[in-house]
């Protein structure tokens, strides 16, 4: 089983919501930390959003206000949900789950397979 799975991407118009999520399981869920990064082609990886194992929220400069990061932790796994409000089209990208996440440092050792968020009229 593969430790970090995302799902919920796809195509929105402009203006439009989409709600991504990371199911994260064995190990790693109990560091209970986790961040979303994305890469658009021919750009660099950016951070997108973190939480952290003590609750705290560190949003990327460019989707302070429009993102939000969440968690639910059950027994066996742990949810880490992005919602993405008032999208535009330079959101476009492919979107990682990645853990253990720790503000101010490099990304953490997994990675999920992505997800595509097409933004486009």
């Amino acid at each position: 089983q593969e430790p970090l799975v995302e799902s919920g991407g796809g195509l929105v118009q402009p203006g439009g919501s989409l709600r991504l999520s990371c199911v994260v399981s064995g190990a790693i869920r109990r560091a209970g930390s986790v961040a979303w990064y994305r890469q658009a082609p021919g750009k660099e990886r950016e951070l997108v959003a973190g939480i952290s194992a003590t609750n705290s929220v560190v949003y990327g400069h460019s989707v302070q206000g429009r993102f939000t990061i969440s968690r639910d932790i059950a027994e066996y796994a742990m949810t880490v949900e992005l919602q993405m409000n008032a999208l535009k089209s330079e959101d476009t990208a492919v979107y990682y789950c990645n853990a253990p996440y720790h503000i101010d440092s490099p990304p953490g050792k997994y990675w999920g397979q992505g997800t595509q968020v097409t933004v486009s009229s």
